[in-house]
Order: C-alpha cells, then sequence, then structure tokens
C-alpha cells in the first residue's frame, strides 16, 4: 500500500515538473495609452529617473522605499537602484538607450525577492497634438518563473502597474501648462 502510494506521489510531481518545463521560456508585457501632450513631454517623464518617484506605480507601494541614483540624472547611462519592502523588493535600472521623443530602453535588474533580468522600454509615437506611449518588458523565465506562472497572471500583474504608471504619467503632462 505504501508502495503505490509512492508511485502516485512521483507520478504527480513528474506530472507537474513535465508542465511547468513545458511553460513558456520568454516573456512579453505591453501596454499603451495615448496623452493629449507633445511627446518631449511624455519623454521627459521617463528619460529622467528623477521624475519617476511622481508616477510610478511602485513608488506608492513603499514610501519608505531608498532610491539612489547615479551616471548623468537622464540619458543613457543613468542609472536608478532601490530597495525596498516585499511588494517592490530591491533592484536596478539603468538606460541602455535613449532616443530624445522616440525611445528610453533599460536594462532593469531584480535582487529581491526574487533574482531575474529584464529589458524595458517605452517607445512614443506623436501625432496631432497627442502621443502614444507604449511601456513593455521582455525577459526569460527560469524554472522557477515558470512554476510561479501556473498559479500567478504576470501579464495582468504588471500589465496592471503598467496601466497605472502609464495613467499617472498621462494626468501628470495633461495638467502642464501648454508650452
Amino acid at each position: 500500500m505504501l508502495k503505490k502510494i509512492f508511485i502516485v506521489l512521483a507520478a504527480i510531481i513528474v506530472a507537474f515538473l513535465v508542465v511547468v518545463a513545458m511553460q513558456p521560456s520568454e516573456f512579453h508585457i505591453t501596454r499603451s495609452d495615448t496623452m493629449a501632450a507633445p511627446a518631449a513631454a511624455v519623454f521627459e517623464q521617463v528619460n529622467d529617473f528623477h521624475k519617476w518617484d511622481a508616477w510610478s506605480p511602485w513608488a506608492k507601494l513603499d514610501p519608505e522605499v531608498k532610491n539612489t541614483f547615479e551616471g548623468p540624472p537622464a540619458r543613457q547611462g543613468a542609472v536608478f537602484a532601490w530597495v525596498g519592502n516585499n511588494q517592490v523588493g530591491e533592484g536596478r535600472m539603468t538606460i541602455t538607450e535613449s532616443r530624445t521623443n522616440e525611445l528610453v530602453r533599460f536594462n532593469l535588474e531584480f535582487f529581491k525577492p526574487m533574482a531575474g533580468t529584464s529589458t524595458s522600454e517605452f517607445t512614443f509615437k506623436f501625432e496631432g497634438n497627442q502621443t502614444t506611449v507604449t511601456w513593455s518588458m521582455d525577459g526569460k523565465n527560469n524554472f522557477i518563473a515558470k512554476a510561479m506562472c501556473l498559479f500567478m497572471n504576470m501579464d495582468k500583474m504588471v500589465g496592471g502597474q503598467f496601466e497605472k504608471g502609464l495613467a499617472s504619467i498621462k494626468a501628470i503632462v495633461e495638467a502642464a501648462p501648454k508650452k
């Protein structure tokens, strides 16, 4: 009887491991919003890490977070690091590419609660008197991340935060005096 229970448990574990292994090894999350503001106004909010505190959804999750900045205040080479509570964890962002009013791309490193790296970017498309801003993130899922994705929808979780961030940027740039 004990042997049968062991065989059933082993089969369940093997089946679970196979299902986890078959999960996608990469992820892509993207959200967009259109703002009644020039691309330059929106670009300025994203290209300067010092401005992120005003609109980042993660800044609101831990008012006691410790932020540090390195390198130039904005553009390629700017670095933003944080150490916060378990909701924001610990990590570092480095702008790897910055094209004025078009693109801000950065390397995102998480140290806690779970280590990982990804690439994130903002693109800006200006038409008429509006700018469409797209925020995306791409990365690889290790085995633990694949297992977590069976129980949590990362697109909804992270994408929901992207939506909040874009809405906050929109509120800031649309309320700013027109130049």
